[in-house]
């Protein structure tokens, strides 16, 4: 091992999470070092909102805040409450990166550019006396029967330190970095980590027909998802067909209510905004005006084109059909597909394409006060790398900010409480 470099708190991971902590704990007087194993920082914070980072959504109530989480929320509370969403604008703007709010309370920074959030985040480290080290991989926590001391880099390097704060992330996009480090540090410090699975993740579909209308969009239609009978989730809004099943802002969200099997089943309302009285009435009307017409013809009338070719068949009924022949019967099963469309989902897609990981350490083994671990003294957690996982909209990245300030800050006052 090579000589050691001492410091108050370590941090591990340059993302969210971790910048967070750094910055805060620097602020609280604690001599910081921040290990990142890229060649930047937030490097996953660079691909968010399509390049335009979400940075935060600007939810003004905390309990607004919470029901968009579906795992854990109760945890997340004194965070939220010290670092609100309110407090990470005003924190950019501080930094001179300004932001704007677009529908659905969703923050950007007002260049679109994801890169700006980030460049503010490394000033505000750097002017606070940070000591960011890039290419600097952790292999193992340090610690004995008084709690944490140190770790150890893949280079042999130690680095020793009072406190440290593991914002690994999760598994999800390890092209940037996160591919599970965290969940092995603390299964090494013997902390429950529940399985990593993916959340905000595209669906697979048993049934074929999808894979038919890939790159096709269905807007202002409800989605509801069913798990042994039960209603796990139910909104309107948008949706894609894709190669392997669905996708869209419906489907990712949907799929962070799954089981751990990853399975349920979906139930399309094409026209949600329509009764069925007034959805039979409309298809009478259409169907007697049109004659010899095909039957796909005319439901281009109500459907996208591609889709009206092949929704007849879901029906059990031949598209070319004439619209004077269509019986009651066959009626009456036009309009049960159009409001309750049925397909199968038996799978999500891998984990590498999640955009957050669900599962991670288990939060009955941190404070929520904290962030600190319940057996391990110095030792905190924060960001992606915790089991808590929100919908989409600026929530996961708020909470990513959120642990991190209260776990820099918590870590500052550990070091001020072992000096006194």
């Amino acid at each position: 091992m090579n000589a050691k470099k001492s410091c108050d708190v370590i941090v591990i991971g340059g993302g969210a999470a971790g910048m967070m902590a750094a910055l805060f704990a620097a602020r609280n007087d604690a001599k910081v070092t921040l290990l990142e194993k890229n060649e930047k920082l937030g490097k996953k914070v660079y691909i968010t909102g399509k390049g335009r980072c979400n940075v935060t959504n600007a939810c003004e109530d905390i309990q607004d805040f919470l029901q968009e989480v579906p795992r854990n929320p109760r945890f997340l509370y004194s965070a939220l409450r010290q670092f609100a969403p309110r407090d990470m604008l005003s924190l950019l703007h501080d930094l001179g990166c300004e932001t704007k709010v677009e529908r659905g309370r969703r923050a950007y920074p007002v260049s679109d550019h994801a890169s700006d959030v980030t460049k503010a985040l490394e000033k505000g480290l750097r002017q606070a006396g940070v000591e960011i080290r890039f290419h600097t991989e952790v292999k193992r926590i340090l610690s004995d029967e008084n709690g944490i001391i140190g770790v150890e880099t893949i280079n042999g390097e130690v680095y020793s330190g009072k406190a440290i704060i593991i914002c690994t992330g999760g598994m999800s996009y390890p092209s940037t970095g996160s591919t599970g480090d965290g969940f092995r540090w603390a299964e090494g410090t013997g902390h429950k980590v529940l399985p990593p699975r993916p959340s905000l993740v595209g669906l697979r579909t048993k049934e074929t027909w999808p894979m038919e209308l890939q790159g096709l969009t269905l807007k202002n239609i409800c989605l509801i998802g069913t798990s042994c009978g039960k209603i796990i989730y139910s909104e309107q809004g948008e949706m894609l067909f894709t190669h392997f099943g669905v996708s869209g802002p419906l489907v990712i969200e949907c799929s962070c209510h799954l089981p751990e099997n990853g399975s349920c089943e979906l139930t399309l309302n094409l026209k949600p905004g329509l009764t069925r009285e007034q959805l039979d009435q409309r298809l009478t009307r259409e169907l007697s005006s049109a004659g010899k017409k095909q039957l796909s013809t005319v439901l281009q009338t109500l459907l996208p084109m591609r889709f009206a070719a092949l929704f007849p068949a879901l029906c059990g009924i031949d598209g070319k059909m004439p619209c004077n022949q269509i019986t009651t019967v066959m009626r009456s099963a036009i309009a049960e597909h159009l409001q309750a469309l049925p397909l199968t989902v038996f799978g999500t897609r891998p984990i590498e394409e999640a955009i957050v990981t669900r599962g991670g350490i288990d939060v009955k083994a941190l404070s929520p006060n904290t962030m600190e671990s319940k057996t391990v003294p110095g030792l905190y957690f924060a960001g992606e790398v915790i089991d808590v996982d929100a919908h989409t909209g600026g929530y996961n990245l708020q909470i990513a900010w959120a642990t991190g300030a209260l776990a820099g800050k918590s870590a500052a006052e550990h070091i001020r409480e072992e000096s006194q």
